[in-house]
């Protein structure tokens, strides 16, 4: 993952990420800040641009799962949801 230096928000992203898996944009931000984190590339889904993933847990403790891209050194949230059962053995 490049480095970056903020975040963007689509308002479809990030309302649509809160009304399907209750997870907010801030909450979203923390994974970033919070270690462990694993980020990973998301070939399946890199088409159309670079996309990532990242497997990491918010200040609460909550463990996400977060599809990105990068946006001119932003990092532009996609999806946002709670791991699977599958995920989360991958990041234990």
């Amino acid at each position: 993952m490049p480095e970056f230096e903020g975040f963007q928000w689509s308002g479809g992203n990030a309302e649509k990420n809160w009304e399907h898996h209750g997870v907010a944009p801030a909450e979203s931000e923390q994974v970033f800040f919070n270690r462990p984190l694993l980020v990973g590339d998301d070939v399946k889904h890199s088409s159309r641009e670079k996309r990532w993933y990242a497997l990491g847990q918010s200040d609460e403790g909550r463990e996400l799962f977060i599809a990105f891209t990068m946006r001119n050194r932003l990092i532009r949230v996609i999806s946002s949801r709670d791991m699977s059962r599958e995920e989360r053995r991958i990041y234990r």
